[in-house]
């Protein structure tokens, strides 16, 4: 919860930023067969892998099956517990891989090839005492590998052939220099440590439903994506994975969109885990405090708090065609749907969590005061449109969220607020999508008044309790959908053109659609249908039940992976879907 890894199914770590989330890479081989990578490999060109989460946790095991030996490779980053239950911080911040052979014997070829600052800077490497030091010839913190096998350098590689028979183990350590220089590193003790931490958040959940192994994993890979330090959940911990097969639309999702996060909070929230979302609802008051003095916040930050980097084009490290994207222009756009989300959330923590207080409530009402000033504004929407604003219908539905919810709490814990200005302007903006945005002859709401365009954000209308789920505008918005946006589960963000959003490239379903699509058939009354949906949608899952966040109709997983947005609303998907097949129906209330 400080940084992430992937790891191919052949063992090797290729994709990597750090000491943080949103750091420069130091293996991005997903990207660029340059980009450095942290094998551990069989050298037999014909052996077999397979793949798994130890259960209920986020340690990754790999095991590779040859004629001659069977060999488990667990990858794990340490996360420890201190004397008082609390997450300890000073465990170091580093990977751990611990490989045994269970039969026969097996040679294993290990390399390791960091690539710094995004490729940029070169390195040196200088053997210690306490193993191989990576020295940065950019400045940056050196980092150390320590292994408890022999190992050789090579022109900046740290590398071996090693043979090891049943019963064989070794075990490799890299991270920065100056924490593992501090701490004697014993993998065996903080692989239980890490396995027993992880067990025990997993016991924590509430839910018991028939989608319990899809539904943790979701929360698994969410916590994965917070910070334990800052409490802050990003969207994904990658940049540069392409969203169309043509291998255009490269953005960088490694920081934390205030719209993403609110929703994980929801989703946290369902699932019993509120010490997540009291973590992330103190950073995000900490943005509200410090957000500008009419109560605008801005669209994503970095984990810590800070602005996004400017978004800038990353060359590629020599072994591909074109070119990443790293810092993110979106930054610096209007997006009113956030504040919508922000509001659901803290609306939400206020009635399963901690009242809020005396100067929360100042500044989310400042926010709020916000809303009710700027909501007929254009902007860029949910899906960060880059040729122009327009008023869109999903930025209008969630500034509706923002006033009602910031009502409701008022209302429920008698909370100062100006309401007459507040219930009229929730009652004007009801009016306005259902005057401006309805096209009766498309029998469905679209994306901006006048427009023949439908939009799959508004899947969201039923979910934040805008329109009845049997409305029959919703019901003709629903049918429209699934004739025009959806191949088989898969469902498309809008109309495809162009000249829509003004980019290059066929992009694919967008695979929290479509868990949000199986939603709203289920809130309608067909279930049966949502099921199929749902459980359609499952079998786009890796091996290890991550999700990417498009899904190509060839079944191709593109774009940022794996997406927070899309894992959770899995999770909403499958209470919804449980509720309705066990026959258990709540008031609307």
């Amino acid at each position: 919860m400080k940084t992430t890894a992937l790891v191919s199914t052949h063992g090797s770590i290729d994709f990597m930023c750090y000491p943080r989330m949103d750091s420069p890479t130091i293996f991005a081989a997903l990207l660029d067969k340059e980009g450095g990578q942290f094998s551990i490999t069989p050298c037999s060109a014909d052996f077999t892998s397979k793949q798994m989460y130890l259960p209920e946790t986020n340690v990754l095991l790999t095991r590779f099956m040859t004629g001659d030996g069977v060999c488990e490779l667990v990858d794990f980053m340490p996360v420890v517990n201190d004397s008082k239950g609390k997450l300890s911080q000073s465990t170091a911040n580093c990977v751990i891989r611990a490989v045994k052979v269970l039969f026969g014997s097996m040679h294993l070829s290990i390399s390791c090839t960091p690539r710094f600052n995004y490729g940029r800077a070169g390195h040196t490497v200088e053997q210690t005492t306490r193993g191989f030091r990576f020295v940065p010839d950019d400045g940056a913190a050196p980092l150390l590998l320590h292994a408890s096998t022999s190992l050789a350098c090579d022109r900046g590689t740290v590398e071996a052939t090693v043979k090891l028979s049943e019963g064989d183990t070794l075990c490799i350590v890299l991270g920065a220099e100056a924490e593992l220089a501090e701490q004697k590193i014993d993998g065996e003790a903080l692989l239980s440590d890490t396995t027993d931490f992880w067990k025990r958040w997993s016991s924590q959940s509430s839910y018991r439903g028939r989608y319990r192994e899809m539904v943790l994993r979701s929360a698994l890979t969410l916590k994965l994506l917070s910070s334990s330090e800052h409490g802050a959940i990003i969207a994904a911990p990658t940049f540069g994975l392409a969203e169309s097969q043509d291998g255009s639309r490269r953005w960088d999702y490694r920081f934390t969109w205030i719209r993403d996060a609110a929703f994980s909070v929801y989703a946290l929230l369902r699932l019993g885990y509120t010490q997540e979302a009291e973590h992330f609802m103190q950073w995000i008051a900490n943005r509200n405090r410090d957000c500008a003095s009419d109560g605008s916040l801005r669209v994503m930050y970095a984990v810590d708090g800070r602005p996004v980097p400017e978004e800038e084009a990353l060359e590629p490290f020599g072994g591909s065609t074109g070119s990443f994207l790293i810092g993110n222009a979106a930054r610096d756009q209007k997006q009113l749907d956030v504040y919508g989300a922000l509001l659901d959330a803290v609306y939400l923590y206020n009635k399963y969590g901690v009242s809020i207080s005396y100067e929360g409530w100042r500044h989310v009402a400042r926010t709020v005061q916000y809303v009710v000033a700027h909501w007929r504004e254009a902007d860029s929407g949910i899906w960060e449109l880059r040729n122009g604003t327009r008023p869109l219908l999903h930025s209008r539905l969630m500034c509706w969220v923002t006033i009602d919810r910031a009502l409701r709490l008022a209302e429920k814990r008698s909370l100062p607020a100006p309401f007459s200005d507040w219930f009229a302007a929730r009652d004007e903006i009801y009016r306005d999508i259902h005057e401006n945005f309805w096209n009766p002859e498309r029998n469905s709401f679209v994306q901006t008044p006048g427009s023949t365009t439908l939009d799959a954000s508004v899947l969201m209308m039923p979910l934040v309790r805008f329109i009845g789920p049997q409305d029959p505008r919703w019901i003709g918005t629903l049918d429209a959908i699934g004739a025009e946006l959806k191949v088989d589960p898969l469902i498309f963000r809008y109309t495809r053109g162009s000249t829509l959003d003004g980019l290059p490239g066929m992009e694919g379903g967008f695979s929290a659609c479509s868990f949000w699509y199986a939603e709203a058939l289920a809130r309608s009354g067909r279930v049966d249908e949502a099921r199929l949906v749902f459980e359609k949608m499952l079998a786009y899952a890796n091996h290890v039940g991550l999700f990417s966040e498009e899904v190509a109709t060839t079944g191709e997983s593109l774009g940022n992976f794996p997406q927070a947005l899309t894992h959770l609303a899995l999770i909403s998907a499958a209470y919804r879907l449980d509720r309705d097949l066990d026959g258990t129906h709540v008031p609307w209330t």
